[in-house]
């Protein structure tokens, strides 16, 4: 049987244009908890080399320098890395940004003692060259840490919803897998003895299940992208749909949302 070929490449390329549009750090800013709840979780100490990879704006970076490491973050989406310098300055905190492809990180072997993603490295479309890429520049007894959004999860119901409208690369897994015991260990094998495998949740605050879905429309790149793409009928489902993505998780009852977000909180140590 003949081995479909994956062009990774052009695939990277679409996927950049798409974080490129929007302003994804309007949506990236709420998600700094999880970044600083991983921090902690790496214990992150002053005086550590820290790489946070496919870092949009800066968060695990920023709240890593928070802690006085040296932290530096590298993503392809020149404008997210612009918006994270600009974050770091306003908080008067010495953090490195640079840019780079999560599948081909510009630093030399073993050059950070922690290794940091917040749902970031798990988008790389060739999975298991990002894992060996974050094992290469890590030194032998550092940590990989890891956030990683859940199969089941909201957004993993908000990428099926997507993917509805536009059906993922023929080739290209789920992200999701970053997200399961079992996908890390396969694509980690044993390079990364995993510490702690934590269930963690992050709620979703918005003023209404609309608000979601226009705030994403409008912000979340690819989203944005993609409903520029349809026509009016098929954009006028779409963001329908994304206002039910939130409802079945959705504790509020005054017609707000506050709706829990599974994500895995993996912790390990590089060998």
């Amino acid at each position: 049987m003949q081995t479909e070929i994956v062009d990774f490449e052009i695939i990277k390329d679409r996927q950049r244009l798409g974080w490129e549009a929007g302003d994804y750090p309007r949506v990236g800013n709420t998600l700094q908890l999880i970044a600083e709840r991983l921090v902690v979780a790496a214990g992150v100490r002053a005086g550590q080399r820290v790489l946070d990879v496919a870092c949009g704006q800066g968060n695990a970076a920023i709240a890593a320098a928070r802690r006085f490491a040296d932290a530096t973050g590298v993503d392809y989406a020149a404008n997210l890395l612009d918006q994270g310098r600009e974050r770091a300055a306003a908080e008067h905190l010495a953090v490195t940004f640079t840019h780079g492809d999560a599948e081909r990180l510009p630093f030399p072997d073993h050059a950070y003692d922690t290794t940091l993603s917040t749902v970031g490295v798990m988008f790389a479309p060739d999975q298991e060259r990002a894992a060996t890429e974050l094992v290469r520049v890590t030194r032998p007894g550092g940590v990989i840490a890891l956030a990683s959004w859940t199969p089941d999860s909201l957004v993993g119901h908000m990428f099926r919803t997507i993917s509805r409208f536009a059906p993922p690369p023929a080739g290209v897994r789920s992200p999701m897998l970053w997200g399961t015991e079992g996908g890390l260990a396969e694509l980690f094998g044993t390079r990364v003895e995993w510490r702690s495998l934590n269930a963690r949740t992050f709620d979703f605050c918005y003023r209404s299940p609309e608000h979601f879905a226009e705030w994403f429309r409008r912000y979340y790149g690819p989203i944005t992208r993609l409903a520029d793409t349809l026509d009016a009928d098929r954009r006028d489902q779409f963001i329908a749909d994304l206002a039910d993505v939130p409802r079945p998780f959705n504790r509020a009852t005054d017609g707000t949302v506050l709706a829990e977000g599974a994500y895995l909180e993996a912790v390990g140590v590089r060998q």
